[in-house]
């Protein structure tokens, strides 16, 4: 008899329990039909688009032919599980480029339409015919970047590569969760989202740049992965005559007196040491005094359809000249904003290139 009053009192505390965690998530739900939430959407983002990838140095990939609708926006993919067109992998005559990206360049929370790779798209064609197949493909690295490039991506053949480069591109090879499971229940992802959002508000501002600044400690693993990945795309892309080009994209938190000059400095010195044209369109959001007018939403610093807008118009020129650093051709006002930006030394290096 006595033994049995433990299991009775646990079954009176669990069952109710249980019931009310029930409830309140049939009711979370409900409340989350008619609201967005950048966390919970990202959830729902790798439950509902991304499969596991063979290839442990990509991890994950979108799922072909995948469709969902993400921070209130239409997404679907492809049969190569890309958030583009079918293009046939014979060439079609037109000059084609490869977008290589993370989030950012995969267009989170914006229309296609509105995407920086589909207006560059309309931008080029619009001078010569070209088609872009946009690789973009959230919380990716530089690694998984240029992996998934070289296992999906030379069957089509590209006559240019355009790595569209984001601060936390340096971040190490992501790990997976052991519990995957908890990203389905919205009581775990919604609360989850809240205690981090007011985390955010209460931390240190320098706890935000330290972090990026120390994925560029010369012994970061993430940095180091970063640059042999680069060098690697290099030498693939000049083996088979392929351009290759990088445009570093700017973090939109403080934008006049930019965070992550140093890092970006430092990035964009590696890439032209190593021969590789670079870009950097922080200059181009200098003059913009709200950035929270930039991003998808107040929770969420993915950049919106007027920072997609800016990109496109920033980099077009970079992008239009088939050699951006021919030696017979003026260099295109993006880039002389952008070498402003950094130390004499390179500037002087861009330039003896030209």
């Amino acid at each position: 008899m006595a033994a049995s009053r433990p299991r009775e009192l646990l079954l009176v505390v669990l069952v109710p329990l249980l019931l009310f965690l029930l409830l309140a998530e049939v009711g979370l739900r409900a409340y989350l039909s008619r609201r967005t939430f950048y966390d919970v959407e990202m959830s729902r983002y790798a439950r509902a688009l991304k499969i596991d990838s063979p290839n442990p140095r990509i991890g994950h990939q979108h799922l072909p032919n995948g469709r969902a609708r993400l921070m209130d926006v239409d997404v679907r993919f492809n049969s190569d599980g890309f958030r583009d067109d079918e293009y046939p992998i014979p060439r079609t005559g037109r000059r084609r480029i490869v977008f290589l990206g993370d989030s950012l360049t995969f267009g989170w929370g914006v229309e296609k339409p509105d995407t920086f790779e589909s207006r560059l798209e309309a931008m080029l064609d619009a001078v010569e015919p070209t088609e872009i197949i946009n690789f973009g493909t959230g919380n990716y690295n530089t690694t998984q970047e240029v992996h998934l490039f070289l296992d999906e991506g030379l069957k089509y053949e590209p006559d240019d590569v355009v790595v569209f480069y984001f601060i936390n591109d340096a971040e190490p090879l992501p790990q997976k969760s052991r519990f995957p499971w908890l990203g389905s229940i919205r009581i775990v992802t919604f609360y989850w989202s809240r205690i981090k959002a007011l985390a955010a508000r209460w931390s240190v501002a320098s706890d935000f740049r330290e972090y990026y600044s120390d994925l560029y400690r010369d012994d970061a693993p993430g940095w180091r992965g970063a640059q042999a990945s680069f060098l690697r795309l290099r030498d693939v892309c000049a083996e088979r005559g392929i351009g290759l080009r990088v445009v570093l994209l700017p973090e939109l938190h403080e934008l006049a007196d930019y965070t992550f000059a140093r890092e970006h400095e430092l990035v964009a010195s590696f890439l032209l040491d190593s021969g590789i044209p670079v870009l950097d369109l922080a200059p181009a959001f200098r003059d913009e005094t709200d950035p929270e007018s930039l991003w998808v939403a107040r929770d969420d610093a993915h950049p919106n359809a007027r920072a997609h807008r800016i990109i496109a118009e920033s980099s077009f020129e970079f992008l239009r000249r088939p050699d951006p650093l021919a030696a017979d051709q003026a260099p295109p006002p993006s880039a002389v904003r952008s070498s402003a930006t950094l130390p004499e030394a390179m500037a002087t290096r861009i330039a003896e290139r030209r």
